[in-house]
């Protein structure tokens, strides 16, 4: 233990940022556990003392000075006790250096042990804090692997400095995507878990956030507040249909949305793998608001109906296909938009 493992302690604190004082506290404990291990009867008696100014480590055992030895593991004639120092008398306790023979082998491989598990250790909690300030957020991933049995994905993201492989499931990506090893792909960070196996990302390219982000990313409007995004629903891959408002009555919500030649939601899109938008005007009028949500369908009435959420939606008989959607989608997401279960019907039936 010498100048130059000093000095790489140093090193390691400058290049992945972790304390020295972490370090040294892991390197004691497992120096510690490692001389008892080959020496039990010395018990709590031992301490590893790390001296940084002298660049030394020791590993010494602290014996009690009495007159008469009764266990010569804890404890230290008087006579013996003055050759190590000269003021010792009984009642004192003194430390007794182990020969460097003894522990040089335990504290080599103790250390290594250490800075290797301390690096790791360490790497993890920068690697959790650093993608926990990024929950709810986009990255931008590389796919890395893809697993032909099951449909997974693993794709490496990074965040500032760190990096980390994230498992795409099958069931959080764009059913109608394809994807091949060496795409850059963005993804929605749903959470961040800890593990025995380290930090854990739990990402998503199906969750409505992912939406949203986009949005927040592409409108300068909502980045700023503008701007607001009221609700979204989504059936990722197919259709989203999303509820803006304008604090600014000079704003058109819509239109910033959309942007200039439609420019701003294509390149949504375009990212979505083509999934149909759809955005609709916010009101805090429910009928107002379940009319927009219905859209493109024309609505003509909207009957708020006694029993919870729910309403009763008259539309042109023209249009009732459009307002029900494919296999239901447009009424379906609706729905999910506005809050209210909505049950539509024909004019024409509704007389």
């Amino acid at each position: 233990m010498n100048a130059e493992f000093f000095a790489a302690i140093e090193d390691i604190e400058k290049e992945k940022g972790i304390p020295r004082e972490y370090m040294f506290e892991k390197i004691q404990q497992a120096m510690l556990a490692a001389f008892r291990k080959d020496n039990p009867e010395y018990g709590e008696n031992v301490e590893v003392v790390i001296d940084e100014a002298k660049k030394r480590i020791e590993v010494v055992i602290n014996k009690t000075v009495v007159e008469e030895v009764e266990d010569p593991t804890t404890e230290i004639d008087t006579d013996s006790a003055m050759k190590l120092s000269k003021r010792a008398k009984p009642g004192d306790v003194v430390q007794i250096q182990v020969e460097p023979k003894k522990f040089g082998r335990i504290a080599a491989q103790a250390a290594k042990q250490v800075i290797i598990q301390g690096i790791r250790e360490a790497e993890r909690g920068m690697i959790y804090d650093e993608f926990t300030s990024k929950e709810h957020e986009i990255l931008t991933g590389v796919v890395s692997r893809i697993e032909p049995r099951t449909g997974g994905v693993s794709i490496k993201i990074s965040s500032n400095s760190e990096f980390t492989e994230a498992m795409l499931p099958p069931s959080e990506r764009i059913r109608t995507e394809e994807l091949r090893e060496g795409d850059r792909i963005k993804v929605y960070v749903v959470e961040v878990r800890k593990s025995t196996r380290g930090p854990q990302v739990l990402i998503s390219r199906t969750h409505p956030g992912l939406v949203k982000r986009l949005f927040e990313l592409e409108v300068p409007e909502i980045f700023d507040g503008t701007v607001e995004i009221k609700s979204i629903a989504r059936e990722a891959g197919s259709r989203t249909k999303m509820a803006v408002w304008s604090s600014d009555p000079a704003v058109d919500a819509i239109g910033a949305c959309v942007g200039p030649k439609g420019g701003r939601v294509a390149s949504i899109v375009d990212e979505l793998g083509g999934e149909k938008i759809d955005i609709v005007k916010y009101s805090e009028q429910p009928e107002e608001f379940i009319a927009a949500a219905l859209a493109p369908a024309v609505v003509e009435k909207v009957i708020m109906l006694d029993e919870g959420k729910s309403c009763r939606v008259i539309v042109p008989e023209g249009q009732l296909s459009l307002a029900i959607g494919k296999e239901g989608q447009n009424a379906r997401l609706a729905a999910k938009l506005t809050g209210y279960k909505i049950d539509i019907k024909a004019d024409s039936d509704a007389l």
